[in-house]
This record gives structure tokens, sequence and C-alpha cells, in this order.
């Protein structure tokens, strides 16, 4: 739980990976794309929500849809019943709490109460909250997937046994503001390329002298 060692780490993936600047995506769409991404790979997901927004330029038309139209759109992403049901209930409950589809209110809130209102959204959980609050609105939200998990706990940026919630907690607090995209995206690329779950590439990393994981593997050695 050591800020300056949150700063090293992000001064070393930008230096590799450089610094990310993601475009900005609309609340509502993010929120359904963040459905769509759950248990499956990214391309799929990127698909279905792709056929879901031709079918369904306007979330109306998609609420006036029947349940098993939906499913055919999005069964490339897997998990078809699930996903429909979980994006048109979110979406109801949005138009039926505000009286239209749209999240923008959440901009001028205070970041607790947006998370909070978030996480009420079925199929929306602490990531997915995270994700639409960083990628939408630029609060300082953490999204703690599976890589920034590992890593988070490899480098030592916190403890080993440390939830996932924990995670997102330790990772707001010793992150600096303007460097929570950064910190999350870098940390998914270093993951998927070098320090994978398995077979981590050691040889090919830059953080040997920052990551608890390699010190206690060189020490056994």
């Amino acid at each position: 739980m050591n800020p300056e060692k949150a700063e090293k780490i992000i001064e070393l993936l930008e230096g590799l990976y450089g610094q990310p600047v993601p475009k900005r995506m609309d609340p509502l769409d993010l929120l359904v794309c963040t459905i769509l991404s759950q248990n499956t790979t990214d391309i799929n997901s990127f698909r279905a929500f792709d056929k879901l927004k031709e079918a369904y330029p306007h979330y109306e038309s998609l609420l006036s849809a029947k349940n098993s139209e939906i499913i055919e759109k999005i069964r490339i992403g897997g998990l078809g019943e699930i996903k429909a049901r979980r994006i048109r209930e979110a979406l109801l409950k949005i138009k039926k709490d505000f009286g239209s589809l749209d999240l923008e209110f959440l901009r001028s809130i205070d970041k607790d109460v947006a998370r909070d209102y978030l996480l009420s959204l079925p199929g929306v959980g602490p990531k997915t909250a995270a994700v639409i609050m960083l990628f939408s609105f630029d609060l300082h939200a953490m999204p703690v997937d599976t890589h920034v998990y590992r890593l988070s706990r490899r480098l030592g940026i916190i403890p080993d046994k440390t939830t996932i919630k924990g995670a997102q907690d330790v990772l707001e607090r010793i992150t600096p503001p303007e460097k929570f995209i950064s910190l999350h995206l870098n940390l998914i690329k270093h993951g998927r390329r070098i320090c994978r779950a398995r077979n981590p590439l050691h040889d090919k990393c830059i953080l040997h002298d920052e990551c608890d994981y390699y010190q206690n593997a060189a020490r056994l050695k």
C-alpha cells in the first residue's frame, strides 16, 4: 500500500506502453457493452454489441423488442438469455427512476452516490460500475479485472490476500487522480503480454525491481 511504489510502476509502464488516451463512450453504451463482456472474449463481446446496436440504434427500440430477438443478436457473446435479461432490466430501471434512458446525471453527483446507483442496476458489479464511472465520466474509480488484481498483488501494491473489493479501495487511495486510466489499462496490457497468470515472462519484464513476486522467486532459487 505504497503510493510512491504505485507512482514508480505507473512511470515504468508508461515508458513501455505510453500514456493511454481512450475514446470516451456514452454511458449507456458502456453499460451494455460491459454487461456483454462478462464471461467472454473482447472480440465476441464487441461483435455482440455491434449486432445489437445495428438492430436497435436507440435503446427505446430495444425495450420494445422481443426477448428472443435480443438473445439472437447477442448470441455470439455467450450467455445470451442472462445478458439480454440484465440489459433489459437495467434499462427499464433507469427509465423508471428518471423518466428517460439517460445516465448523464451521474456526472454531477458525488462519486459514492454514483457508484451506489450503478451497483443497484441488474448485472452491474463493482468492476462494471467503476468502468462506467472512469471511462464515461472521468470519475476516479478503479476497475479491477483479473489482470489488475493479479499484477497488483504480485507487485506488492496491495497485500496478497486482499479481496477484489479491497484491491479497488486501496488502488483508488494510492493512485494519483490523473493516472487512474493509465494504471488500469497498462496493467491489463502488461498482464496479457508479460505478467501472465501462468509462466510469466520474467526475462522480458521491466518491473523486476518493484515486483515482490519476482524478488521472492529469485530468493528461492
